[in-house]
């Protein structure tokens, strides 16, 4: 039987064919816009209409699908509620109050343990930036060298020393070297390929240490109409960090930067987390007026991706291994020995006044030394993945 529905196919004549077909797709996009007009003028009469249709045409991403994660610290892990979760909700009210009165207090015993509470207590002094060693992995080229430039303007307190070739310089000897010279933080940048293509960041002395992989770097000459950086301390905005691991890494960085900002200096640096990628920007807001506000990129622009999360610093497995003797042990041994009779010639005289015991210089305070083993807190493997909608931070 022979359908009602009129087909150009059917036409034998190629020209008119084409121009039948023409004719119908503009037909039908003319009617697709009438429509569009007329119910824009339906929603400029009633604003409601316009909520009503938003809240009903929510689009399903990854984002908003995302497989539950009991770590995440968010009230509802439901992106959506169906009409098959609005029938449960009622039974599931109580179990869900108690999960998330649990979560709640894990969450806050972990923010009062952690390694960054010190930062957040208000116990370091908020105008001084925190102080930052900047490096590279061995035989770094020019092009690492001018990524590191431009971190290192980043972060107020930072700077940037070359690593040297050869053997002792290992990451968690120069971890060790760094926390007992009163650095706060340590940054690695490492290359492959004459590309920076990772970061390790430590946090001194005690750690955490997490490992990024590092891609789509944009210095700030490759960004048009970009702003130039003033040294003001810059304000802080972190999104997407919604689970326990998340917070430790949104926490881990906080502590790079002062916890007071010089708004004066109109710079804002934003770390974006999205299915597990962040993205990092750094911009110049301008007040055009009372309700609008302009943006300038400062730059740079790069992406990090966690690999894993290490407790305490950067494993040495050397570490114990012997040494060999330097010429000058014997003569300061032998410094040592004088010292200690002068002392005790002292005691027997008893001249030991008390200006002189206020001179004597304090005793040095406990090496900070690497451990030999490392202690991972979180890795990440392919099988843990278990399909696109899978995100930890």
């Amino acid at each position: 039987m022979p359908t009602s529905r009129f087909e150009p196919s059917t036409i034998k004549n190629k020209v008119k064919r084409e121009e039948i077909a023409r004719k119908q797709k503009k037909a039908k996009g003319q009617e697709k816009l009438q429509k569009r007009l007329a119910q824009a003028k339906a929603e400029a009469n009633d604003p409601l209409l316009k909520k009503k249709r938003l809240a009903q045409n929510v689009p399903r991403t990854l984002d908003n699908t995302r497989e539950y994660d009991p770590s995440i610290l968010t009230a509802n892990p439901n992106a959506e509620a169906g009409p098959s979760t609005l029938a449960l909700q009622g039974d599931l009210n109580d179990g869900q109050n108690v999960s998330e009165q649990q979560t709640e207090d894990e969450s806050a015993a972990d923010i009062a343990s952690d390694p960054f509470a010190a930062y957040f207590s208000g116990a370091v002094d908020p105008s001084v930036p925190p102080k930052v060693l900047i490096t590279t992995s061995p035989k770094a080229t020019r092009t690492t060298y001018d990524f590191c430039d431009e971190i290192t303007g980043i972060f107020p307190g930072a700077e940037f020393i070359r690593r040297k070739k050869g053997k002792g310089f290992e990451m968690g000897r120069i971890a060790g070297w760094a926390a007992n010279r009163g650095y706060s933080h340590l940054m690695v940048v490492n290359e492959d390929m004459k590309k920076p293509n990772a970061i390790t960041m430590v946090y001194l002395p005690d750690g955490p240490t997490a490992y990024f992989k590092l891609t789509s770097v944009e210095l700030s000459q490759k960004i048009s109409g970009h702003a130039r950086a003033t040294a003001h301390y810059p304000e802080l905005v972190m999104n997407g960090f919604v689970t326990r691991l998340g917070h430790t890494v949104g926490r881990l960085f906080q502590t790079f930067f002062p916890p007071m900002p010089e708004f004066q200096g109109r710079q804002v640096v934003t770390l974006h987390n999205q299915r597990d990628f962040l993205f990092f920007r750094r911009h110049r807001y301008a007040f055009r007026s009372t309700e609008k506000v302009a943006l300038q990129e400062i730059g740079p622009r790069f992406t990090l991706k966690l690999r894993y999360l290490k407790k305490g610093l950067p494993a040495v497995k050397n570490l114990g291994a012997p040494s060999k003797h330097l010429e000058f042990d014997a003569e300061e041994k032998e410094q040592e020995q004088q010292a200690l009779k002068d002392v005790e010639m002292g005691e027997v005289a008893g001249q030991e006044p008390d200006e002189e015991e206020d001179a004597q210089p304090p005793t040095p305070s406990q090496k900070v030394i690497p451990p030999t083993e490392d202690e991972y807190l979180w890795m990440w493997k392919p099988e843990l993945e278990t399909t696109r909608r899978t995100f930890f931070l």
